[in-house]
């Protein structure tokens, strides 16, 4: 067998590959006497056509069954012998294929990239200074108390966190444009649901009122036509409900998965469940800005076996998050190259970063993290025990443990700036992806 590589890019090589005529020929004529041994033709009994006949009828695709094995199995052992590592399954180009001659065949696969990381100095990282104060504790149990809450028609003006249940029709430039319309559509005043102006426009109107608004869209509205536009909308206000807010009491408490025998109890552990968000929105908004960081200043290109992996876990998870029974696949492949990339490239980086530094999951990291997640849980030690009675769950702990130590090696060379946020823009700022 001879072989020869070219490379034809950072991470594209063109292998050729050439196997003797007699190789082939020896098991297309092996895998023919065998056929002949088994096969059913009528006027032959079993085990009885002559080799003649059966290599007439069956040479062709034997020959071919025959040539796509050798180059797989070629492939394979060239692989082996020029210490190659691909990053998917190849392509095969036949060369030459006639029979007698010698097989000629191109394997165009990819390799994995060769790293060279950028300079992590270079990079620069947000961190969110910010802390729950008591009236984010207010908000929060406010907002809590309004999702259980009774709704009571009125008959007053109506005003910020009332819901209102009105018709609606807009107009652009006096014509009346697609989406623009809607009939018994509920809204909460103040939600920010609606374009601005528009919410502000029905505050301080009854039930039964029709009024017009005028307001302007967005410059950056999703509707290119729409943004930038002044718009009319003409509102019929049908109904007009005010929250009943529930009693703090024990009955609520429970609602919420806490045990607790009064309202400083049950702040308490609305705080603790708010210090716990923002931790993590603050490990969230940091990591994310490392990541920015390390693409930055790394330049890298990603083979495309990677990428189309990726996109096929990204299917089957959008799949399975709306609960749908269509086939992953039916779902186009650009809806997730971009993230598919990037999630690549974050990949091949932090794997490059534990190799060059020899950065571990420490088993007492691996146990504080199992503890922290426990600790949400009403019977953590029953969670602590779980996660180390299954190997695989805790080979994720341990992935993400691995994972917070190439941030913090990264914020170890990185210019990192805190900066003074209130507890909610903190929060926003660890679930917004650049």
């Amino acid at each position: 067998m001879q072989v020869s590589v070219e490379t034809t890019s950072n991470i594209e090589r063109r292998m050729t590959i050439g196997v003797p005529a007699q190789e082939i020929d020896q098991a297309v004529e092996k895998r023919l006497q065998n056929t002949a041994r088994t096969v059913k033709m009528n006027g032959f009994r079993p085990g009885k056509v002559p080799l003649s006949v059966v290599r007439r009828r069956f040479g062709d695709s034997v020959r071919q069954e025959v040539v796509g094995e050798v180059m797989r199995d070629s492939y394979v052992k060239a692989l082996e012998e020029k210490d190659i590592a691909p990053a998917g399954w190849p392509r095969f180009e036949p060369k030459t294929m006639e029979a007698g001659k010698d097989l000629e065949f191109v394997a165009i696969f990819e390799v994995m990239p060769e790293i060279e990381v950028g300079d992590l100095s270079k990079i620069e990282v947000e961190k969110p200074k910010a802390e729950v104060a008591d009236k984010d504790i207010d908000t929060m149990i406010d907002n809590l108390r309004r999702q259980q809450a009774d709704m009571k028609s009125v008959k007053r003006k109506s005003k910020k966190k009332d819901v209102v249940n009105i018709d609606f029709k807009g107009y652009v430039d006096g014509e009346a444009f697609e989406g623009g319309e809607a009939q018994g559509h509920k809204l909460t005043l103040g939600s920010g649901q609606m374009i601005p102006g528009f919410e502000e426009g029905i505050i301080g109107a009854k039930a039964g009122e029709e009024l017009e608004i005028e307001v302007t869209f967005p410059e950056d509205y999703q509707n290119e036509e729409l943004a930038g536009k002044a718009a009319k909308f003409e509102i019929k206000v049908n109904d007009v409900q005010e929250p009943v807010l529930p009693e703090l009491d024990e009955e609520f408490f429970k609602k919420f998965g806490i045990e607790a025998a009064d309202e400083a109890g049950f702040r308490e552990e609305v705080k603790k469940n708010m210090e716990r968000e923002l931790k993590q929105a603050v490990s969230n908004k940091v990591k994310n800005d490392v990541v920015e960081g390390l693409l930055e200043t790394t330049e890298l290109e990603v083979p495309q076996a990677l990428i189309d992996q990726e996109i096929d876990r990204l299917r089957q998870d959008a799949v399975q998050r709306f609960g749908g029974q269509m086939d992953p696949k039916q779902l186009p492949a650009e809806l997730f190259t971009d993230q598919a990339k990037r999630r690549v490239k974050t990949g091949l980086l932090f794997q490059e970063l534990v190799k060059q530094n020899d950065l571990k999951a420490s088993p007492e990291k691996v146990d504080e993290k199992i503890q922290e997640i426990a600790s949400t849980y009403e019977q953590p030690d029953e969670v602590v025990a779980h996660f180390n009675s299954n190997p695989q769950q805790k080979a994720q702990i341990e992935s993400a443990v691995l994972e917070d130590e190439v941030v913090d090696f990264v914020l170890s060379q990185a210019k990192v700036k805190e900066k003074k946020m209130k507890y909610e823009e903190a929060v926003q700022a660890g679930q917004q992806q650049r």
